[in-house]
């Protein structure tokens, strides 16, 4: 982790917990089809672990329409703040997400806009994680270079990997609705942390 200069993260799972609505997703998917939540989030978990999108494969699964995503249900991990706050003063922080419009809006809401430099979301950029694009936008607009920089994000499809390929490190942190099982890639992350308080103290011990 030599050399580090910016720290960029994922959104959903990251720094805000998603589990509410995942919970409504799955209970709609649920209702409709006329099975237990128990059933449906079994189902989900299983796509998940394989690296698919198992909420959305889960509904296709019933032919049943995928309930919206209620952004009302999301709140900031309780340990996010204080860890952007932290790692802000030795560090430039910036977000790269998948997300609908109004990313940097929400993320004030949640308390956390302050501590964050650069926010490339995809709804605004017209591009998408895994698409590299959406890397070299934000290392492009933060002015920095990809040895430069760490990606920081819940999953090895959307952001470690894409990340890896074009010579970010990466942590792969292991919290939210549905923890992914790393061991089944092709790559491994410089780091796996279970919280943003262990992430943290990763990166202030870098310094020390």
């Amino acid at each position: 982790m030599q050399g580090v200069k910016w720290l960029f993260f994922d959104v959903g799972s990251t720094l805000v917990d998603e589990s509410d609505v995942y919970r409504m997703r799955f209970q709609g998917i649920a209702d409709q089809a006329g099975v237990s939540i128990e059933e449906v989030m079994e189902k989900a978990f299983a796509y998940y672990r394989n690296g698919k999108k198992g909420d959305k494969e889960t509904a296709a699964y019933y032919d049943v329409g995928l309930p919206r995503w209620d952004p009302s249900l999301e709140k900031a991990f309780p340990d996010a703040a204080e860890c952007l706050e932290k790692l802000s003063k030795r560090y430039k922080i910036g977000v790269i997400a998948n997300q609908i419009i109004g990313t940097a809006e929400r993320l004030e809401g949640y308390g956390l806009l302050k501590f964050i430099d650069v926010v490339v979301a995809s709804a605004e950029e017209g591009v998408a994680k895994p698409d590299r694009r959406i890397f070299e936008i934000a290392l492009e607009r933060s002015r920095c270079s990809a040895e430069n920089a760490v990606m920081i994000g819940d999953r090895m499809d959307n952001d470690i990997i894409p990340a890896h390929d074009i010579g970010m490190k990466t942590v792969l942190i292991k919290q939210g609705f549905a923890k992914t099982d790393e061991r089944s890639y092709h790559i491994s992350p410089d780091h796996i942390v279970n919280s943003l308080t262990e992430l943290t103290k990763i990166f202030l011990s870098q310094e020390e």
